[in-house]
Formats: structure tokens, C-alpha cells, sequence
């Protein structure tokens, strides 16, 4: 009995409910004081597994924002923008409704109503465009035919749909790069794009001549603003707002004269369309000074569209080797004359030569008897030319051919130059550079050499770019005319351009196609052979690279124009010359005729200021105003008032730039004689008027009346033409 009640009191349950009381309060009061210690520990190191919550929480009301920088402009020698900075837009329709009220449907609700309207401004048929709006998604693109719209396409999209209360299409806005004149020096000029892979990032880098050469400068530098905002998305009032402005990129001026330049363009298309060259380069130099007046080539591509870029990303100018021909015996003939071996009135007998172990043949192989060596000048004979490097010593001549920068970069301001090589190893080789056969050069390195005989033995340095400026009419850095020397020479130069003019002027000579009515010019045609791709040279048909150089007036040259055609067709033409000619003969005319009475140092310096703002300013006021003398002033409308502009208000203008101003009247298109693509281009996106094009260069006629009434539904067809 004892031990039962001895088992009772030591399992009393009362005892046993104040352990587990104890051990439950050590438990609470364990975890209250981790709880409490985290908490402590959190407050005090604002920290949470190693994430800084303060951060956390800056970051989900703060919003920081890229200030994109505007690439600089490049123009040329007159002010006038070759690449400038624009907008294109994207288009998406909203399939899905669940963004949309009942009150405000933003998603496509009749989609073969607006389908009707996208087909007419888009590549894309009635059917193609519903299908696409009838997809189960909730928004869709509509490819490369969607893609890069311009503004006058968007607005003209825009106004048909709200005009039928037809919702459901938006436009993404992006920045591009526009080329406003088409298709000009578009590989030296380059191309400048966004990256392709990564849609977040608008920035416009150069992937392409100039654009790529000078990328840093045309950049810029982006800046960033950064602000709060509360739950809902507002701004915060009365906060501290950091901001850094961005730094737009530099203009570059260049020394391409647009007049030159778009009648070349239009030269070279016309030949190119009948001949078809597989490579056509033609380049008009500043004899004195070495600034590219005008140079292009063919294949080539229109940089707003990107048409034709496919088919070849090269820059012949300087990324394009091959043999000379007989263009370089100019540079032989300058040497002999130097070295005092070169007598004119000399006699030998020409048509074959034997030297180095091979056969030597003038163009005749059976020659045209015993000539004096000024006739082999003018038959360009390659036996004579032969004659004067051995006469000279091969070393000597080597030294010259050197001294021409042959086998080196000329430094010209473009991408991936080449170097050309001459080998001048074997005998053979070595008198063949006397005709310009076994060596390879550049376009652009020819041009150097050339410029020793205009510029008294001194070679001059070709090159594009003649300033970079920041836009603010504060010159950074100028490019100056930087002179070589070579082994000429004035006398031998002088003398060598004299011999020279004997293949215009001579009944034999070779380059008697090529004079100028009215000029007296030194030339010299060439007839290259190619070398095929087992190492051999090709020959038959037109298989040549057939060229010329031409330089005047000869008595003060000012002007060095040198053309390249590979592999013509001839089509009704006798022989490759002939379609060089179509090339060489006006636009060596135009051009002595534009520089021949002026002075080749530019009229025109690049003067920056802000554009004032017009809006709501009297149209008769402001046509008076004596800020508005000299410039080129357009008005669209009758009214009394300025209710658009362009440019925008406190933008940056040039002195070249046209303004364009629309008054509150009914609008009315001015006379666009002599406009510019790029010109007509604002006037379309200020209008909104529809605005196609023929041809290439400036306005000769438009089919709509000047001073006539239009509406934004107005269709205007222009007729451009290299006559400016």
C-alpha cells in the first residue's frame, strides 16, 4: 500500500505541468531573443543573406533612365548633312483584350478593316496582314515589312485609323541613321547601325567607313537621369533628381563636294547599268592639296535602305588591290626624267624586248617600226618604258617606286587599308613595274603617287576629312594638307606633265579620246592584265582592268580624276577605253569647269547657332526679321501665324541648313527646285504629305505646282537630277 501511494505522489500531474511550464518559457524566451537579435542584427547591418536591403528598397522606387547622346552629324564640304541622326518605328498589333476597358480598347477589334488600310502602306497583301491580326496571341510583329517605318508612313497609318475609329495598332520608336542622299560615296561615307542582337541598346555604332574610322568622336556620351517614384508608378514631388547631361557626339566636315559627287553618282550608274563592270572606281582629287573632291565605286548601297550592301562591305578606294597597267608609267617617266635618261628625241626600235630569261611586247607585238622615245610616250609603248629602268639601274628605280609609297598605307582617314606589295624579286618582275605589270596597288595610293607631278615633286596626302567640330561653331581639330617628299624634282615634275599631254594631243597617242574641249590636260590610259586565281594572268574578251588618270589645266593643275573598270561588258563599244571615257570625259569637263576659275579653298565655313523658336510668331514679322536674311527660308501656308517649324526650337543649325516654317493657313507646297533629297525628306515629315522620288541629286521638277494647295492625303512625285 505504501509503494502505490509513494507511485501516485511521484506522478502527481501537477508537478510534471511546471517542468514542462519551464521548459516552454526557456523555449519562447530562446526564440523571442533570436527573433529579437535578427531583427537587431538587420536593422543595425541592413543586410538580409548578404542583399543590402536599403538598396533593394532604393531600387524598386528609383528609376534610373539612359539620356541617349546624339551622334554627330557628318556634312560635306558646304555644310550639307551626308549622315544625320533619325527615327524609324516598328509596328505591333494588340491581338489580346485583357489590357483594354470597355471604355477604352486599345486591342484589334476588326481586323480585316484595318487590314485594308496596312496594305496600302505596307509590302504586306490584304490576306497576309489578317492572318497576322487573326493569330491567338497577344501581340504581333510584322518582319522586315513593319520594321524601319518612317515618320510620314506612321503618320499617314495613324490618321486612316482614327479617321474609321479603328484601334489596335502602336509603333515603337527607334533610333536610326539617315543618309538623305541616297546612294553617295556610300562605302567612304560608311554605315552606322544599332546592335542587331541586342534590341534593348539604340546606340548607333559605325560599322563602316567614315562612320567606323571615327566612331568615338560621332558618339558621343550618354548621360542618365535618376528619380523616385512611389508605388503607383508616380513621380515624386519636390525630391532631389540627379541627372547628367549627355555629350552629343562631334560633327565631322568633309572635303566632298556634293555637286561633284552626285553628278559622278549619276556618270557612273549610267555606265554601270550598260557595261557592268565587276569593279568600277572613279575618285576626282584636289591636285594640291589632296582633299577627295568625289569618289565612288561599283558595287555600291543606298545607306538608308541597306539595298545592295549584300554584295560587297569593301571600300574599293583603299580596299581593293590590283595591277596598274600603264597608268604607272606616268611614274616611270617622272623617274627617267629625274635620272637624265629619258631623251626625247632619242631613237629605238620598238614591238619586243628580251630581259630576265622572258618576252617583253608592246601592245602591237609587231611595233610600229623605229620610233623616237616621246612617240613611245604618247603609243605608251612598253618596250621604251623598258628602256628607261635600265637605263635608270633597277636599284634606282626601286627607290623611286618607294618613294611613291608603293607597298605602304597612304594613312588615308578609313578602315583596313591596304598595303599593295611589289615583290620586286625576279629580273622579269622587276622591269614588268615599268608598265605597271608584277606590282598590285590601292586606288588611293595612285593618287599620292600622281600628286608628285601636280605639286612640284612633293606628293600631298589624300584625305576625306577637313574638321571635327563639337557643334557649337568651336573648330576642335582641323586636317591640313600634309606634303610628302619624293626623289622629283619641280623641274622633273614640270617637265613630266608636259611630255604627257603628247598622248592627248598626238595623232597616236593612246589617250586622244580623252581631251577636253576648251582644257588642256596630261593624261594617261592604262590596260591591265588580271591575275586569275591559279597565279596566271587572264587574258581574251575584256579581262583587263582598263583605267586613266587625267590632270589640269596642265599648266596649273588642280585637279587629279582617276577611274578603274574591271571586266566591262562592251556591249557596242569597241574596246574597255571606250567605257571608261563615258566616265572620264564629263565629269573632268564639269569638273575644270567648276574649279578651273575658282578658288579650291572652301567659300564656306561651318557657323553654329540655336534655332530660334518661331511658334506663334507673325509670318510677315518673321520673313522680315534681319535674323532670317541669307538663310534659307520656306514657308507652307497662308496664314499669318507660325504654328510648326523645322528645326525644332533650340536645336543647333548651320548657316546651310533650310528652314522650313508652316502657318496656321491652308497649307501650299513651295517651288523645291533645287532642293535636296534630305530637304524634301522634313517638308514630308512636317506635311505629312506622301513624297516619292525619281532619279538622284537635287529637284529639277515636281508634278504638283508650286504655291499650290495640298492636304496630307497630297501625293508629290520629284524628279531629282545631278544638275543643281
Amino acid at each position: 500500500m505504501k509503494q502505490i501511494k509513494k507511485k501516485l505522489k511521484e506522478s502527481n500531474p501537477f508537478r510534471n505541468r511546471k517542468y514542462i511550464a519551464i521548459v516552454l518559457y526557456i523555449f519562447c524566451f530562446i526564440l523571442f531573443f533570436s527573433i529579437f537579435s535578427r531583427f537587431a542584427w538587420i536593422m543595425v547591418k541592413g543586410e538580409v543573406n548578404g542583399e543590402n536591403l536599403v538598396s533593394n528598397v532604393h531600387n524598386l522606387y528609383t528609376r534610373n533612365n539612359i539620356l541617349q547622346a546624339n551622334r554627330g552629324t557628318i556634312y560635306d564640304s558646304a555644310g550639307n548633312p551626308i549622315a544625320m541622326d533619325s527615327n524609324t518605328y516598328k509596328m505591333i498589333a494588340v491581338l489580346t483584350n485583357e489590357w483594354s476597358t470597355s471604355e477604352n480598347p486599345i486591342h484589334i477589334q476588326e481586323p480585316e478593316a484595318v487590314a485594308q488600310i496596312l496594305t496600302k502602306h505596307l509590302s504586306m497583301s490584304e490576306k497576309e496582314l489578317v492572318e497576322r491580326l487573326t493569330q491567338e496571341n497577344s501581340q504581333v510583329e510584322f518582319g522586315s515589312a513593319g520594321k524601319n517605318l518612317t515618320y510620314e508612313t506612321v503618320s499617314a497609318i495613324e490618321e486612316e485609323l482614327e479617321e474609321e475609329e479603328l484601334t489596335g495598332i502602336t509603333f515603337e520608336e527607334k533610333k536610326s541613321r539617315l543618309y538623305p542622299n541616297g546612294i553617295f560615296a556610300s562605302h567612304t561615307i560608311g554605315l552606322a547601325q544599332s546592335d542587331m542582337e541586342n534590341q534593348e541598346d539604340q546606340t548607333l555604332h559605325g560599322v563602316l567607313g567614315l562612320e567606323k574610322e571615327f566612331d568615338d568622336s560621332l558618339s558621343g556620351k550618354d548621360g542618365w537621369i535618376e528619380y523616385q517614384r512611389d508605388r503607383f508608378g508616380y513621380v515624386i514631388p519636390d525630391q532631389e533628381i540627379k541627372e547628367v547631361e549627355p555629350t552629343n557626339g562631334k560633327d565631322i566636315q568633309l572635303t566632298l563636294d556634293r555637286r561633284m559627287q552626285i553628278y559622278l553618282e549619276s556618270i557612273v550608274e549610267e555606265v554601270n547599268e550598260q557595261h557592268e563592270p565587276e569593279v568600277l572606281t572613279a575618285t576626282l582629287m584636289h591636285a594640291k592639296t589632296g582633299e577627295i573632291l568625289a569618289t565612288t565605286q561599283r558595287p555600291t548601297f543606298n545607306g538608308t535602305t541597306k539595298e545592295g550592301i549584300d554584295q560587297t562591305w569593301q571600300n574599293y578606294l583603299t580596299e581593293y588591290t590590283f595591277d596598274p597597267g600603264s597608268t604607272l608609267k606616268a611614274m616611270t617617266l617622272a623617274s627617267a626624267v629625274e635620272e637624265g635618261v629619258f631623251n626625247p628625241n632619242d631613237y629605238y626600235k620598238s614591238g619586243k624586248i628580251q630581259v630576265g630569261g622572258g618576252t617583253v611586247h608592246d601592245v602591237k607585238p609587231e611595233g610600229w617600226g623605229t620610233i623616237s622615245y616621246l612617240e613611245g610616250v604618247a603609243r605608251s609603248s612598253n618596250v621604251a618604258f623598258v628602256h628607261q629602268v635600265q637605263k635608270m639601274g633597277l636599284d634606282t628605280w626601286k627607290e623611286h617606286l618607294d618613294s611613291y609609297g608603293f607597298g605602304q598605307p597612304t594613312g588615308i582617314s578609313l578602315p583596313n587599308e591596304y598595303a599593295g606589295s611589289n615583290p620586286y624579286s625576279s629580273v622579269l618582275q622587276q622591269v614588268n613595274t615599268s608598265f605597271g605589270q608584277g606590282i598590285s596597288v590601292t586606288p588611293v595610293q595612285m593618287l599620292q603617287a600622281f600628286s608628285a607631278l601636280t605639286n612640284k615633286g612633293k606628293m600631298v596626302q589624300p584625305h576625306l576629312v577637313k574638321a571635327i567640330s563639337n557643334g557649337e561653331n568651336e573648330q576642335k581639330e582641323s586636317f591640313d594638307s600634309a606634303e610628302i617628299p619624293t626623289l622629283l624634282s619641280e623641274k622633273a615634275a614640270d617637265q613630266t606633265l608636259d611630255y604627257l599631254t603628247e598622248t592627248v594631243n598626238s595623232e597616236v597617242g593612246t589617250a586622244r579620246g580623252y581631251a577636253i574641249d576648251g582644257f588642256e590636260i596630261a593624261a594617261k590610259t592604262g590596260t591591265a592584265q588580271i591575275v586569275g586565281e591559279d597565279g596566271s594572268y587572264l587574258t581574251g574578251n575584256s579581262n583587263y582592268v582598263y583605267s586613266v588618270v587625267g590632270m589640269g589645266p596642265v599648266e596649273d593643275p588642280e585637279l587629279i580624276f582617276y577611274v578603274t573598270v574591271q571586266k566591262p561588258k562592251l556591249n557596242g563599244v569597241g574596246h574597255g577605253s571606250h567605257v571608261v571615257q563615258k566616265i572620264f570625259n564629263p565629269v573632268m569637263k564639269r569638273a575644270l569647269e567648276y574649279y578651273s576659275s575658282e578658288d579650291l579653298k572652301s567659300e564656306f565655313e561651318l557657323t553654329y547657332e540655336n534655332m530660334d523658336n518661331l511658334i506663334q510668331k507673325n509670318t510677315q514679322e518673321v520673313i522680315n526679321d534681319e535674323k532670317m536674311n541669307g538663310k534659307n527660308v520656306s514657308i507652307i501656308g497662308t496664314g499669318d501665324k507660325i504654328v510648326q517649324q523645322y528645326p525644332l526650337a533650340n536645336s543647333e543649325i548651320n548657316n546651310s541648313d533650310r528652314i522650313i516654317l508652316m502657318t496656321n493657313g491652308a497649307m501650299t507646297l513651295p517651288d523645291l527646285t533645287g532642293w535636296s533629297r534630305g530637304d524634301v525628306i522634313k517638308l514630308s515629315e512636317l506635311t505629312g504629305v506622301d513624297v516619292s522620288f525619281s532619279g538622284e541629286g537635287f529637284v529639277e521638277s515636281q508634278n504638283v505646282s508650286p504655291n499650290s494647295f495640298i492636304e496630307s492625303e497630297t501625293k508629290i512625285t520629284v524628279t531629282l537630277s545631278a544638275n543643281e
